[in-house]
Formats: C-alpha cells, sequence, structure tokens
C-alpha cells in the first residue's frame, strides 16, 4: 500500500536518522514531488536519494503553495531553536510537527510555534537504518486522530512504533530502545573479549560473539516464544549454560541489576538535557 498523505512532507535535517526515515517512506510509495528537504550540507545516502528521486532540497524553505501534512524535524538538538522558526513560517493549521531530538520536551518545541500547532516527540532507533527500528511517540493536546495516524505512517516507514500518553515516559523509551543498541553492541564486544579470555583467538571470538547476538535476535524476532522460554530452553540443568548464567544472574549483582542501574542512569540524564 502506497504512503499518502494529505499534502506535503517536509524532512529538515538529512543525517543519517533523517536519511533513514526517507529511504523508508520511497519504499512504501511516498510520492516523490511531496517530499522536501531542508539540509545545507546534504550529502551521502540522503544526497543520492535525492537526485536519484528527484527530491526537491535547499539550505532554507521557500515558500510553498501548499501547507505541509507533515513537518519532521531530524537535526542534531544544539541546533533545533536555529531551525524551528523557519519552519514554523511554513506550518499550516492543519501541520503536524514530528522531532527526533533527544531530551527536547514538546514546551521547547511549541514555543517556536504558532499557539494550537500540533507536535509530536519522538525517539527512533539506529536499526531504522534496516528496516528494524522501533520509535517511541508522544503528542500534545492539539494531535488529531488523522495527524496521529499521518505520523504513525511514516514513523512505521522504518519500524515499530509505540505511543505513551506521559510525556515524562519519553525518556524512559530512550534509556530502552533509543540508547538499547548501544548495550547489545557492547555485549558483543564483551562476550568476545571473554572469548580470547578463555582462549580463543581475537577473530574468531569476533566472529562467534557477533553471530551468536545477530542470530538469536533474528530468533527471538521470529519467534511467538517470550525471552525467558527462549533461555530456558538453551539451559541444561547442572550444563555449561547454567553455570554462566549463575554468574550473570547472582543475586544483587547480576546483569539484570546492572542494566537497571544503566537504564536509570540514561533516564536520568535524558531529564536533565530536557531542563
Amino acid at each position: 500500500m502506497s504512503l499518502k498523505l494529505n499534502g506535503p512532507v517536509v524532512l529538515a535535517g538529512a543525517g543519517k536518522m533523517g536519511a533513514a526515515l526517507l529511504e523508508g517512506w520511497l519504499e512504501r510509495g511516498l510520492d516523490p514531488a511531496n517530499i522536501i528537504i531542508q539540509e545545507p550540507n546534504l550529502s551521502g545516502s540522503a544526497l543520492d536519494l535525492a537526485n536519484r528521486h528527484g527530491i526537491r532540497a535547499a539550505a532554507s524553505l521557500a515558500p510553498l503553495d501548499k501547507a505541509p501534512a507533515v513537518i519532521v524535524v531530524a537535526v542534531k538538538p544544539q541546533v533545533m531553536d536555529d531551525v524551528f522558526p523557519g519552519l514554523a513560517k511554513v506550518s499550516g493549521p492543519e501541520t503536524v510537527v514530528i522531532s527526533i531530538a533527544a531530551g527536547k520536551t514538546l514546551q521547547s518545541f511549541e514555543r517556536h510555534l504558532q499557539p494550537g500547532t500540533a507536535v509530536i516527540r519522538a525517539m527512533p532507533n539506529t536499526p531504522a537504518a534496516i528496516g528494524r527500528g522501533i520509535t517511541g511517540a508522544v503528542g500534545n493536546a492539539h494531535v488529531s486522530a488523522t495527524q496521529k495516524a499521518a505520523a504513525e505512517s511514516l514513523l512505521g516507514a522504518v519500524g515499530e512504533v509505540v505511543w505513551v500518553d506521559d510525556e515524562s515516559l519519553i525518556d524512559a523509551v530512550t534509556a530502552v530502545s533509543g540508547s538499547g543498541p548501544a548495550y547489545v553492541f557492547l555485549l558483543v564486544e564483551a562476550l568476545a573479549a571473554a572469548g580470547v579470555s578463555a582462549g580463543l583467538d581475537e577473530a574468531t571470538a569476533k566472529q562467534l560473539a557477533r553471530a551468536t547476538v545477530s542470530g538469536s535476535g533474528e530468533l527471538l524476532n521470529q519467534s511467538q516464544t517470550d525471552p525467558e522460554t527462549l533461555r530456558r530452553n538453551v539451559t541444561s540443568p547442572g550444563g555449561t549454560t547454567a553455570a554462566a548464567l549463575a554468574v550473570l544472574m547472582r543475586e544483587g549483582s547480576g546483569l539484570k541489576e546492572l542494566m537497571t542501574e544503566a537504564v536509570l542512569a540514561a533516564q536520568n540524564r535524558g531529564r536533565e538535557l530536557g531542563r
């Protein structure tokens, strides 16, 4: 089914995440003629997509014939305040503004826009680059059902979408899924290093760790079985896996406690950035 919206889509910022979104939209059949990119330094995959599909791109937005249905703001948080005033000039009463800037609140976006503007704060993660991301999102009180559906169709082009009702939960979303890929990559690093400690050469340890984590993730993705059951299925009583899990699940200092501490640290940092 083609992705269709009632008006143009403006993508402000076409870095890695912006380019991933753009590619997802095109794959879902969004008309390139309805996409406008605002990016002073267009390069890489976004430039290639724009050139191949004839997408309009400019360093700044000129007045548009029709107000955008959606404006997606994918710039770095530190330049957000510089970008929003120009976007406000082209938005209309039916425009929904989606921002994926970490730590920036709905209120910080709203102050640049006309009163009553629909705004959505979203947090995708890096697997969006291969269409396997997940995005947490929350909207302000002005977001209509139609606008929410439009936002979900755009964000869903690169993976799953989860909505929360309380904006404060976006910091928890960021801590779990936004930052989560880094935790998984660290697991691969740690597993490979442990393999070397056990006597494997570095190349073999890295190959084993990488394939094990990526393969296990895909098994989990394709299975209807919950993670706990999958874990138990691998664990024979008194076996090698059980010996390892006795360490990882040690009372008070195991992986669960360490991961909880890590996620809460990320959540608290998100709150600090939003002040």
